[in-house]
Protein backbone atom coordinates (compact mmCIF):
# COMPACT_ATOMS: atom_id res chain seq x y z
CA UNK A 1 0.00 0.00 0.00
CA UNK A 2 1.19 3.48 -0.79
CA UNK A 3 0.87 6.77 1.07
CA UNK A 4 1.01 7.62 4.74
CA UNK A 5 -1.62 5.70 6.72
CA UNK A 6 -2.27 8.54 9.16
CA UNK A 7 -2.56 11.10 6.35
CA UNK A 8 -5.11 8.95 4.52
CA UNK A 9 -7.22 8.35 7.60
CA UNK A 10 -7.21 11.93 8.87
CA UNK A 11 -7.71 13.34 5.38
CA UNK A 12 -10.71 11.08 4.80
CA UNK A 13 -12.26 12.08 8.14
CA UNK A 14 -11.75 15.78 7.36
CA UNK A 15 -13.27 15.31 3.91
CA UNK A 16 -16.34 13.56 5.30
CA UNK A 17 -16.99 16.35 7.82
CA UNK A 18 -16.64 18.97 5.09
CA UNK A 19 -18.95 17.00 2.78
CA UNK A 20 -21.63 16.87 5.48
CA UNK A 21 -21.42 20.63 6.01
CA UNK A 22 -21.64 21.35 2.29
CA UNK A 23 -24.62 19.07 1.68
CA UNK A 24 -26.57 20.21 4.74
CA UNK A 25 -26.16 23.88 3.88
CA UNK A 26 -27.40 23.29 0.32
CA UNK A 27 -30.37 21.20 1.47
CA UNK A 28 -31.47 23.81 4.01
CA UNK A 29 -31.34 26.45 1.28
CA UNK A 30 -33.35 24.23 -1.07
CA UNK A 31 -36.02 23.54 1.56
CA UNK A 32 -36.34 27.16 2.62
CA UNK A 33 -38.13 26.36 5.88
CA UNK A 34 -36.61 23.55 7.91
CA UNK A 35 -33.11 23.32 9.30
CA UNK A 36 -31.06 20.39 10.53
CA UNK A 37 -31.04 19.31 14.15
CA UNK A 38 -27.60 18.08 15.19
CA UNK A 39 -26.76 15.31 17.65
CA UNK A 40 -23.21 14.44 18.63
CA UNK A 41 -22.86 10.92 19.96
CA UNK A 42 -20.21 8.59 21.33
CA UNK A 43 -19.95 4.87 20.82
CA UNK A 44 -18.88 3.03 24.01
CA UNK A 45 -16.65 0.61 22.07
CA UNK A 46 -14.86 3.44 20.27
CA UNK A 47 -15.52 6.54 18.22
CA UNK A 48 -18.76 8.36 17.57
CA UNK A 49 -20.48 10.55 15.05
CA UNK A 50 -22.49 13.58 14.10
CA UNK A 51 -26.13 13.01 13.17
CA UNK A 52 -28.10 15.75 11.43
CA UNK A 53 -31.83 15.32 10.88
CA UNK A 54 -34.27 17.55 9.02
CA UNK A 55 -38.07 17.27 9.25
CA UNK A 56 -41.29 19.18 8.72
CA UNK A 57 -39.92 21.18 5.82
CA UNK A 58 -41.54 22.58 2.71
CA UNK A 59 -39.61 20.02 0.64
CA UNK A 60 -38.26 17.40 3.04
CA UNK A 61 -40.71 15.55 5.25
CA UNK A 62 -37.85 13.70 6.90
CA UNK A 63 -34.20 13.19 6.17
CA UNK A 64 -30.78 12.84 7.64
CA UNK A 65 -27.16 13.44 6.71
CA UNK A 66 -25.05 11.44 9.14
CA UNK A 67 -21.37 10.80 9.65
CA UNK A 68 -19.71 8.18 11.79
CA UNK A 69 -16.07 7.76 12.77
CA UNK A 70 -15.95 4.49 14.67
CA UNK A 71 -13.48 1.78 15.62
CA UNK A 72 -13.24 -1.33 17.75
CA UNK A 73 -12.12 -4.92 18.07
CA UNK A 74 -13.18 -7.52 15.53
CA UNK A 75 -15.74 -9.73 17.27
CA UNK A 76 -16.72 -13.32 16.60
CA UNK A 77 -20.04 -12.04 15.28
CA UNK A 78 -18.25 -9.82 12.77
CA UNK A 79 -16.05 -12.73 11.68
CA UNK A 80 -18.93 -15.14 11.20
CA UNK A 81 -21.66 -12.86 9.85
CA UNK A 82 -19.73 -10.06 8.16
CA UNK A 83 -16.74 -12.17 7.04
CA UNK A 84 -14.25 -9.70 8.54
CA UNK A 85 -10.89 -10.99 9.78
CA UNK A 86 -8.29 -9.11 11.78
CA UNK A 87 -7.81 -7.86 15.33
CA UNK A 88 -9.33 -4.38 15.13
CA UNK A 89 -11.07 -2.10 12.65
CA UNK A 90 -11.81 1.52 11.77
CA UNK A 91 -14.64 2.91 9.64
CA UNK A 92 -15.59 6.42 8.60
CA UNK A 93 -18.35 7.46 6.26
CA UNK A 94 -21.26 9.69 5.40
CA UNK A 95 -24.76 8.36 4.85
CA UNK A 96 -27.80 10.35 3.80
CA UNK A 97 -31.44 9.66 3.05
CA UNK A 98 -34.07 12.25 2.13
CA UNK A 99 -37.81 11.57 2.07
CA UNK A 100 -39.69 14.43 0.36
CA UNK A 101 -43.19 15.69 1.11
CA UNK A 102 -44.28 15.75 -2.53
CA UNK A 103 -44.68 12.29 -4.13
CA UNK A 104 -43.37 13.72 -7.41
CA UNK A 105 -40.02 14.46 -5.78
CA UNK A 106 -37.96 11.27 -5.41
CA UNK A 107 -36.40 9.88 -2.29
CA UNK A 108 -32.62 9.74 -2.53
CA UNK A 109 -29.86 7.86 -0.74
CA UNK A 110 -26.08 8.26 -0.72
CA UNK A 111 -23.24 6.67 1.23
CA UNK A 112 -19.46 7.04 0.97
CA UNK A 113 -17.11 5.26 3.36
CA UNK A 114 -13.64 3.90 4.06
CA UNK A 115 -12.90 0.80 6.15
CA UNK A 116 -9.58 -0.33 7.60
CA UNK A 117 -8.45 -3.55 9.32
CA UNK A 118 -5.44 -3.94 11.65
CA UNK A 119 -3.49 -6.87 13.08
CA UNK A 120 -2.72 -7.50 16.76
CA UNK A 121 0.14 -5.00 16.70
CA UNK A 122 -2.01 -2.27 15.17
CA UNK A 123 -0.49 -2.45 11.70
CA UNK A 124 -2.78 -1.89 8.73
CA UNK A 125 -3.55 -5.16 6.94
CA UNK A 126 -6.44 -4.13 4.69
CA UNK A 127 -8.31 -1.08 3.51
CA UNK A 128 -11.20 -0.59 1.12
CA UNK A 129 -13.59 2.07 -0.11
CA UNK A 130 -17.25 1.86 -0.98
CA UNK A 131 -20.22 4.03 -1.73
CA UNK A 132 -22.78 5.20 -4.20
CA UNK A 133 -25.88 7.28 -4.75
CA UNK A 134 -29.27 6.02 -5.91
CA UNK A 135 -32.66 7.52 -6.70
CA UNK A 136 -36.08 6.22 -5.62
CA UNK A 137 -38.88 8.03 -7.47
CA UNK A 138 -42.56 7.40 -6.87
CA UNK A 139 -43.55 8.67 -10.30
CA UNK A 140 -41.27 8.24 -13.26
CA UNK A 141 -39.92 11.22 -15.21
CA UNK A 142 -37.45 9.85 -17.72
CA UNK A 143 -35.65 13.18 -18.08
CA UNK A 144 -34.98 13.16 -14.33
CA UNK A 145 -33.59 9.63 -14.47
CA UNK A 146 -31.38 10.54 -17.41
CA UNK A 147 -30.11 13.68 -15.67
CA UNK A 148 -29.31 11.77 -12.47
CA UNK A 149 -27.42 9.03 -14.28
CA UNK A 150 -25.60 11.49 -16.55
CA UNK A 151 -24.11 13.30 -13.56
CA UNK A 152 -22.59 10.08 -12.26
CA UNK A 153 -21.54 8.85 -15.69
CA UNK A 154 -19.62 12.10 -16.16
CA UNK A 155 -18.00 11.76 -12.74
CA UNK A 156 -17.06 8.12 -13.32
CA UNK A 157 -15.60 8.89 -16.74
CA UNK A 158 -13.09 11.27 -15.15
CA UNK A 159 -11.58 8.26 -13.39
CA UNK A 160 -12.29 5.33 -15.73
CA UNK A 161 -15.01 5.05 -18.41
CA UNK A 162 -15.54 1.45 -17.37
CA UNK A 163 -16.79 2.54 -13.94
CA UNK A 164 -20.24 3.85 -14.78
CA UNK A 165 -21.60 0.76 -16.58
CA UNK A 166 -20.02 -1.49 -13.94
CA UNK A 167 -21.18 0.48 -10.91
CA UNK A 168 -24.60 1.13 -12.46
CA UNK A 169 -25.13 -2.62 -12.82
CA UNK A 170 -23.87 -3.24 -9.29
CA UNK A 171 -26.39 -0.68 -8.05
CA UNK A 172 -29.23 -2.35 -9.96
CA UNK A 173 -28.18 -5.72 -8.54
CA UNK A 174 -27.74 -4.52 -4.94
CA UNK A 175 -30.86 -2.48 -4.12
CA UNK A 176 -33.20 -5.38 -4.74
CA UNK A 177 -36.03 -6.83 -2.68
CA UNK A 178 -35.24 -10.38 -3.73
CA UNK A 179 -38.22 -11.60 -1.72
CA UNK A 180 -40.52 -9.59 -4.06
CA UNK A 181 -39.67 -11.14 -7.41
CA UNK A 182 -36.39 -9.20 -7.78
CA UNK A 183 -38.11 -5.84 -7.44
CA UNK A 184 -35.69 -2.90 -7.24
CA UNK A 185 -36.44 -0.16 -4.76
CA UNK A 186 -35.81 2.57 -7.36
CA UNK A 187 -34.12 3.48 -10.64
CA UNK A 188 -30.57 3.03 -9.37
CA UNK A 189 -27.48 5.13 -9.77
CA UNK A 190 -24.02 3.83 -8.91
CA UNK A 191 -22.81 1.47 -6.19
CA UNK A 192 -19.34 0.10 -5.48
CA UNK A 193 -17.74 -1.71 -2.56
CA UNK A 194 -14.46 -3.35 -1.48
CA UNK A 195 -12.39 -1.19 -3.84
CA UNK A 196 -8.68 -1.45 -3.08
CA UNK A 197 -5.50 -0.06 -4.63
CA UNK A 198 -4.23 -1.84 -7.74
CA UNK A 199 -1.61 -1.01 -10.35
CA UNK A 200 -2.34 2.45 -11.75
CA UNK A 201 -5.06 3.14 -9.17
CA UNK A 202 -3.55 3.82 -5.78
CA UNK A 203 -5.33 4.58 -2.52
CA UNK A 204 -5.66 8.25 -3.46
CA UNK A 205 -7.48 7.27 -6.65
CA UNK A 206 -10.27 5.71 -4.61
CA UNK A 207 -10.11 8.45 -1.98
CA UNK A 208 -10.66 11.15 -4.60
CA UNK A 209 -13.27 9.14 -6.46
CA UNK A 210 -15.38 8.89 -3.29
CA UNK A 211 -14.85 12.56 -2.54
CA UNK A 212 -15.90 13.70 -6.02
CA UNK A 213 -18.89 11.38 -6.17
CA UNK A 214 -20.01 12.69 -2.78
CA UNK A 215 -19.85 16.29 -3.96
CA UNK A 216 -21.66 15.36 -7.21
CA UNK A 217 -24.74 14.48 -5.17
CA UNK A 218 -26.06 18.05 -5.12
CA UNK A 219 -25.72 18.44 -8.90
CA UNK A 220 -27.52 15.14 -9.42
CA UNK A 221 -30.41 15.67 -7.03
CA UNK A 222 -31.25 19.34 -6.43
CA UNK A 223 -32.23 20.19 -10.03
CA UNK A 224 -34.84 17.40 -9.82
CA UNK A 225 -36.14 18.78 -6.52
CA UNK A 226 -36.56 22.25 -8.02
CA UNK A 227 -38.38 20.86 -11.05
CA UNK A 228 -40.92 18.74 -9.17
CA UNK A 229 -41.44 20.35 -5.75
CA UNK A 230 -44.43 22.49 -6.84
CA UNK A 231 -46.40 19.83 -8.71
CA UNK A 232 -49.89 19.55 -7.22
CA UNK A 233 -50.60 16.14 -5.69
CA UNK A 234 -53.57 14.44 -4.05
CA UNK A 235 -54.35 11.62 -1.64
CA UNK A 236 -53.96 9.00 -4.37
CA UNK A 237 -50.42 10.13 -5.07
CA UNK A 238 -49.59 10.19 -1.37
CA UNK A 239 -51.06 6.70 -0.94
CA UNK A 240 -48.77 5.32 -3.66
CA UNK A 241 -45.79 7.11 -2.15
CA UNK A 242 -46.42 5.36 1.17
CA UNK A 243 -46.82 1.97 -0.54
CA UNK A 244 -43.43 2.42 -2.19
CA UNK A 245 -41.94 3.66 1.06
CA UNK A 246 -42.91 0.29 2.46
CA UNK A 247 -40.65 -1.36 -0.09
CA UNK A 248 -37.87 1.00 0.99
CA UNK A 249 -38.31 -0.10 4.61
CA UNK A 250 -38.27 -3.76 3.61
CA UNK A 251 -34.96 -3.42 1.79
CA UNK A 252 -33.26 -1.45 4.56
CA UNK A 253 -34.31 -3.83 7.32
CA UNK A 254 -33.89 -7.11 5.45
CA UNK A 255 -31.04 -6.67 2.98
CA UNK A 256 -28.99 -3.51 3.49
CA UNK A 257 -25.40 -4.33 4.53
CA UNK A 258 -24.87 -0.91 6.13
CA UNK A 259 -27.87 -1.37 8.42
CA UNK A 260 -26.75 -4.87 9.32
CA UNK A 261 -23.16 -3.73 10.00
CA UNK A 262 -24.34 -0.88 12.22
CA UNK A 263 -26.60 -3.09 14.30
CA UNK A 264 -24.01 -5.88 14.57
CA UNK A 265 -21.32 -3.45 15.79
CA UNK A 266 -23.52 -1.76 18.40
CA UNK A 267 -23.93 1.39 16.35
CA UNK A 268 -26.29 4.19 17.35
CA UNK A 269 -29.78 2.84 16.62
CA UNK A 270 -31.40 6.26 16.09
CA UNK A 271 -28.80 7.14 13.47
CA UNK A 272 -28.98 3.75 11.75
CA UNK A 273 -32.77 3.82 11.47
CA UNK A 274 -32.84 7.47 10.44
CA UNK A 275 -33.20 6.15 6.88
CA UNK A 276 -36.75 4.95 7.51
CA UNK A 277 -39.58 7.17 6.20
CA UNK A 278 -41.99 8.92 8.61
CA UNK A 279 -45.19 7.38 7.20
CA UNK A 280 -45.55 4.11 5.34
CA UNK A 281 -48.17 1.60 4.18
CA UNK A 282 -48.10 -2.17 4.04
CA UNK A 283 -51.22 -3.32 2.20
CA UNK A 284 -51.90 -6.95 1.45
CA UNK A 285 -51.18 -7.88 -2.17
CA UNK A 286 -51.34 -4.32 -3.44
CA UNK A 287 -51.05 -4.02 -7.22
CA UNK A 288 -51.26 -0.81 -9.25
CA UNK A 289 -53.71 -0.61 -12.13
CA UNK A 290 -52.05 -1.94 -15.32
CA UNK A 291 -50.94 0.87 -17.60
CA UNK A 292 -51.18 3.52 -14.87
CA UNK A 293 -48.39 5.91 -13.90
CA UNK A 294 -47.89 3.84 -10.77
CA UNK A 295 -47.54 0.67 -12.84
CA UNK A 296 -45.03 2.40 -15.14
CA UNK A 297 -42.79 3.04 -12.15
CA UNK A 298 -43.18 -0.54 -10.92
CA UNK A 299 -42.21 -1.99 -14.31
CA UNK A 300 -38.93 -0.05 -14.27
CA UNK A 301 -38.25 -1.40 -10.78
CA UNK A 302 -38.86 -4.93 -12.03
CA UNK A 303 -36.85 -4.45 -15.21
CA UNK A 304 -33.89 -2.07 -14.76
CA UNK A 305 -33.39 0.30 -17.67
CA UNK A 306 -30.22 1.38 -19.41
CA UNK A 307 -30.84 5.12 -19.23
CA UNK A 308 -27.74 6.28 -21.09
CA UNK A 309 -26.52 3.33 -23.14
CA UNK A 310 -23.76 1.27 -21.58
CA UNK A 311 -21.34 1.82 -24.42
CA UNK A 312 -17.84 3.05 -23.67
CA UNK A 313 -16.65 5.11 -26.62
CA UNK A 314 -13.24 4.49 -28.13
CA UNK A 315 -12.45 8.14 -27.43
CA UNK A 316 -13.11 7.64 -23.70
CA UNK A 317 -11.02 4.47 -23.64
CA UNK A 318 -8.07 6.21 -25.32
CA UNK A 319 -8.36 9.23 -23.04
CA UNK A 320 -8.36 7.04 -19.94
CA UNK A 321 -5.46 4.92 -21.21
CA UNK A 322 -3.40 8.04 -21.86
CA UNK A 323 -4.19 9.42 -18.40
CA UNK A 324 -3.36 6.09 -16.74
CA UNK A 325 -0.06 5.71 -18.61
CA UNK A 326 1.04 9.19 -17.62
CA UNK A 327 0.57 8.58 -13.87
Amino acid sequence: MTGNVTDIKSSWVDMIYHLQDTICHALESADGKASFREDLWDRPEGGGGRTRVISGGDVFEKGGVNISVVHGNVTDTMRSQLKINGASWFACGLSLVLHPVNPFVPTVHANYRMFELYDESGLLIDRWFGGGTDLTPYYLFEEDAIHFHKVYQKMCNQYDPAYYPLFKKQCDDYFVNTHRNQERRGIGGIFYDYQKPVAGKDVWHWFNFGKDCGHAFLDAYLPIVEKRRSIVFNDKHKHWQEIRRGRYVEFNLVHDRGTIFGLKTNGRTESILMSLPPTVRFEYDHKPEPGSAEDELLQVCLHPKDWLGNVISEEDRIAWASKSNSC
